[in-house]
């Protein structure tokens, strides 16, 4: 199975190149080498752009592609998901928040047990280091509101950092939140829609450089309408968007991963 790992990123030169060689150097040593990092540069005005591009030359399966319309988070990954070339994607973020062993973890169940890999930072063996307070207490009000409202297992809904095989990406177009709301659009979708997902705990971080593009005064508008868009469509027309009863899709096998190198 080839991985595709997407990016979004915007200023992000004090970590980006670490970021992704870092990313790169673990998917190697665990045995993964047939992947691509695709680094969406969304309107930087640093060196962001040029330090990926630099890698690019060292290692062509790091590339950067450039968000040349109108910026914003949503957008950025809509860009790399019309472009990643890969059995299954990953989204993962430019501020090295994600640890990349949680990338193995997803590789391995989408390549053999679901449709979708998703993180909770907030389950037994997860790790959280530095999350801003406020911003912890906004996070679990919306998370238990979403748990309500749809009653999904999952309590961490709003982390962008999951995984989706390639055709759940097909399934749960059109994309159309352009900014961090997009987080909440995809796995809700790839639910309400009936594809397959497996629950891991992760690590998270807080950034050590750089600043986050996240406002959350910006986004509570958008988060409700994304939110409300995908439950009206679980209510009222999930059975014209959810993929059959009883349709199976096959496991990808990657015949040279070897089991010894499968992290639990």
């Amino acid at each position: 199975m080839k991985l595709s790992v997407i990016i979004p990123a915007r200023n992000e030169e004090g970590v980006i190149g670490q970021t992704i060689t870092a990313l790169r150097d673990h998917l190697d040593q665990a045995g993964i080498h047939d992947f691509e990092i695709l680094v969406i540069d969304d309107g930087s005005s640093d060196r962001t752009h040029e330090i990926v591009a630099a890698e690019h030359e060292r290692d062509p399966r790091l590339r950067v592609l450039r968000n040349t319309g109108k910026n914003g988070f949503g957008r950025a990954v809509a860009l790399g998901l019309n472009s990643f070339t890969g059995d299954a994607v990953v989204i993962y973020m430019a501020d090295a928040s994600d640890a990349p062993a949680d990338v193995v973890k997803y590789y391995y169940i989408l390549r053999d047990e679901a449709d979708c890999a998703f993180g909770s930072r907030f389950i037994r063996g997860s790790k959280l280091v530095n999350y801003p307070r406020f911003k912890l207490v906004i996070n679990r009000i919306a998370n238990f509101v979403i748990q309500l409202m749809f009653g999904f297992r999952l309590n961490d809904t709003t982390n962008a950092f999951k995984g989706y095989r390639a055709n759940v990406i097909e399934g749960c177009r059109p994309f159309v939140s352009p900014h961090f709301n997009m987080t909440i659009e995809l796995p809700l979708k790839a639910m309400v829609r009936g594809y397959s997902y497996k629950i891991v705990p992760i690590s998270w971080q807080d950034r050590t450089a750089g600043t986050s593009s996240l406002k959350l005064r910006e986004q509570g508008s958008r988060y409700l309408y994304t939110l409300l868009t995908v439950w009206f469509e679980w209510l009222l027309v999930r059975n014209d968007t959810r993929r059959p009863e009883g349709e199976v899709f096959q496991a990808f096998v990657a015949q040279s991963a070897a089991p010894e190198n499968r992290e639990s």
